[in-house]
């Protein structure tokens, strides 16, 4: 059957048109519409915030969902598949017209987002320098100002990138935009303010790579030819983890704006059992988009008349269930930016009488610590939570892709695997986070475990040798997972990282910079700041147990002396930085430990002292566990060296031990001087 040319775009004009029908009719049922009491700005501005919004987010989801299937999904041709890779520069041109779209529209959700605020009409006289006022002097004018300048700068880079890892850089442009949206949301001013940024990011970036990339499929789905099924395939594997994505953060969001039960049957309640409701049934659309179209989709493509058959017949069922899916996303996207402008039944304010832990950390004081608290106490911090649980999931399929082909992986890197992602998501998440947050020494507890433990039992789990093993490889030019991967532990840089001595200095020094900069303070201030204080210390740690007893490839790994000699090196720069810590009588951070008016505990010059005993004490315990690891593979390296010499001697008749006798003989019969008569 053939499919009309211009389907795509009335699927893609049909979803815009559903989105705004929903957020049209979700604004006036809510009430966000209505005139103002005291400030109005007028029609225009009250209608025309929540269809800006809609459009501003759908632009910016195809923006990002077309670099994303860029860098990940597309075929670029070449290679053994035959692909001709016409369908990867019109995604990028998609993607740019997309991004210059969303920097108009941004510019418009501005001016309307001040007007609103202010209950200013656009009409009015004084409206232009208030603007202006609003854009450089209030933190919420810049951060819009900022998101439309990023959009224009991703404009111009989709034009200007030709590769996948230019295409991956410029999605990561386009998600900073994201992440300074969710930092404008209902919930940054309530006291789960970490939680409140992470789920938005998530539920922002989630639904802006699910709907964008499927958008972007659509218009250059035609240019796939043959391509057609490996591509869809993919794009549903990332949809599927979109979902959870959006899933989970959609859950925590409800939570934390609804407060419980009794907000459900309000006007916001029920807009958002109506998101809800349109999800679940997008992601049932979800599911049978993998289990029905991608079959049928192979099936024809082994069939006898291939891309012929790819191209004229199976995409009409292509095209009508993504025209239908287009839909139902327009609608959950115009609910969404409907209950962005309305109000939820629980004040997203800050407390009326915050304590000094409040107004320094945005968190109610945890009492005083007990074993059991430190056990018991959880703050979900979303972002590592959901990365462990797909590190868990990822793995034991990896795991699984192995055993299925017929090959072995040992248990103990696996209970390795799973044991260090429950410490780690304990660190991040339970008593170690929770106090960590107002004590300098459960800071270090938790500073030390991650940079010290985790990576011991995640080295030793050999995540990257499982991958390489387990990963397809793909032979039209896209990068995959495993060519991701790969690619990255072979640059230039990793190399140079990943270097033993270098890594030894990374792990050792990072410290002194981190702790004796304003890097510290951006760690406990901002959760940016916060997740890649994680990330680094976490990945330095792993680099450095990996050069010393890792199974993961990397760079030549130094001769067993080099080793104990850095591990010792190492060891005696941790207990230096501890004796400095427990000797200071400065207190790191002062507007921050110093501040918190704790009723219980040591007072904070006295608790970063005994922080500082932490760290030596804490430091020590993996080293010399590393330390026995390395002598115990130098014996074992030396026993396989002499079992290998015995074989060689037995199969040759000690032929190395008689050249040998033969040298030393030769050199004697050389030295000796003939006796004169």
């Amino acid at each position: 059957m053939t499919v009309p040319a211009r389907l795509p775009l009335l699927g893609l004009v049909g979803g815009v048109v559903a989105a705004l029908l929903a957020v049209v009719a979700a604004a006036a049922f809510s009430g966000a519409a209505l005139p103002s009491a005291l400030l109005d700005p007028g029609a225009v501005v009250r209608w025309g915030l929540p269809v800006a919004t809609v459009l501003v987010e759908l632009t910016a989801s195809v923006a990002l969902g077309a670099l994303v299937l860029a860098a990940f999904v597309l075929p670029r041709g070449g290679g053994r598949s035959g692909s001709d890779g016409r369908a990867w520069p019109s995604t990028m041109l998609v993607a740019s017209v997309a991004a210059g779209a969303w920097a108009v529209l941004s510019l418009v959700h501005l001016v309307l987002t001040y007007g609103s605020i202010s209950g200013t009409p656009l009409s009015s006289p004084s409206f232009g320098s208030e603007l202006g006022l609003f854009v450089t002097q209030v933190s919420l004018g810049r951060t819009l100002l900022g998101i439309t300048m990023i959009a224009a700068v991703s404009c111009a880079l989709a034009l200007l990138v030709t590769t996948p890892v230019g295409a991956l850089g410029s999605a990561l442009v386009v998600s900073a935009a994201l992440a300074m949206q969710a930092a404008t949301g209902h919930t940054v001013g309530s006291t789960n303010h970490e939680l409140a940024i992470s789920s938005l990011f998530l539920h922002l970036a989630g639904a802006a790579v699910w709907i964008g990339g499927l958008g972007a499929l659509a218009l250059v789905a035609r240019r796939l030819g043959r391509d057609l099924a490996p591509t869809v395939a993919r794009y549903s594997s990332i949809a599927a983890w979109c979902f959870v994505a959006v899933a989970v953060s959609g859950a925590v969001n409800g939570a934390i704006r609804l407060g419980g039960l009794d907000g459900v049957t309000s006007r916001y309640g029920l807009l958002l059992v109506a998101k809800v409701v349109l999800f679940a049934v997008l992601g049932g659309l979800g599911w049978a988009h993998r289990r029905l179209v991608v079959r049928r989709l192979h099936e024809v493509a082994a069939g006898p008349a291939g891309a012929r058959q790819a191209s004229a017949g199976v995409p009409g069922v292509f095209w009508r269930l993504v025209a239908v899916e287009l839909a139902v996303m327009g609608a959950v996207s115009g609910v969404a930016a409907a209950l962005g402008s309305s109000a939820p039944p629980i004040p997203q304010e800050p407390p009326t009488d915050p304590t000094p832990a409040e107004l320094v950390t945005g968190h109610a004081l945890p009492p005083a610590p007990t074993a059991e608290l430190w056990l018991t106490s959880f703050r979900w911090d979303l972002v590592p939570a959901l990365g462990c649980l797909a590190a868990l999931v990822v793995y034991l399929r990896w795991v699984r892709r192995l055993r299925a082909r017929g090959d072995q992986w040992p248990v103990l890197r696996t209970a390795s695997l799973v044991v260090g992602v429950v410490i780690f998501a304990w660190t991040t998440s339970g008593g170690a986070a929770v106090y960590g947050h107002v004590l300098f020494s459960a800071h270090m507890i938790q500073h030390m475990t991650l940079v010290m433990i985790v990576p011991v039992f995640i080295a030793l789990s050999a995540p990257v040798t499982l991958a390489a093993r387990a990963l397809p490889s793909r032979t039209d030019g896209s990068r995959g997972p495993r060519e991701w991967l790969l690619g990255l532990v072979h640059s230039r840089w990793a190399g140079f990282f990943a270097n033993p001595v270098v890594a030894a200095v990374n792990f050792a020094g990072s410290m002194i910079v981190f702790y004796y900069t304003d890097l510290f303070s951006l760690a406990l201030t901002t959760y940016l700041g916060h997740l890649l204080m994680i990330a680094h210390f976490t990945l330095a740690g792993y680099l450095f147990v990996n050069a010393l007893v890792g199974v993961d490839p990397g760079p030549t790994r130094p001769s067993h002396a080099l080793r104990l000699l850095l591990l010792f090196a190492t060891m005696a720069f941790h207990a230096f930085f501890g004796v400095a810590l427990v000797s200071s009588e400065t207190l790191l951070v002062p507007d921050w430990f110093g501040l918190l008016g704790r009723p219980w505990g040591p007072p904070a010059l006295e608790d970063q002292q005994i922080g500082g005993a932490i760290t030596w004490g804490i430091g020590e315990l993996p080293m010399l566990f590393l330390a026995i690891a390395v002598a115990i593979s130098w014996t074992r390296d030396d026993e396989r060296t002499a079992r290998r010499r015995d074989r060689a001697a037995d199969r040759d008749g000690d032929a190395e031990l008689e050249a040998y006798n033969e040298m030393l003989a030769a050199r004697a019969g050389t030295t000796e001087q003939p006796r004169r008569g």
